[in-house]
């Protein structure tokens, strides 16, 4: 299982386009994918579950995958939260 801590850069945190986009990402992978926010853990294979965090811009954020192909899951995902969301919200 591995753990990173990310935080959230762009405007609008993980809300509708966003977390779809991360949603989308992380069904890519087998393994499990977990974010939790504010002392709450979601499947972050799930847009509600995502969206229900309520995760705005500037909030840190916790990813968590476990499986077979973990540490390739928790690099694309980190890079998708640090650097390709921004684009959405223009």
């Amino acid at each position: 299982m591995i753990k990173r801590n990310v935080i959230l850069n762009n405007k609008t945190g993980l809300h509708a386009r966003p977390a779809a986009l991360f949603v989308k990402e992380a069904n890519k992978y087998i393994s499990d994918i977990y974010v939790e926010s504010k002392g709450t853990r979601v499947d972050g294979k799930s847009i509600i579950g995502v969206m229900s965090l309520g995760a705005f811009h500037g909030e840190e954020i916790t990813l968590i995958a476990k499986g077979e192909d973990e540490e390739e899951a928790i690099e694309s995902l980190t890079n998708l939260i640090e650097y390709g969301l921004d684009a959405i919200d223009e």
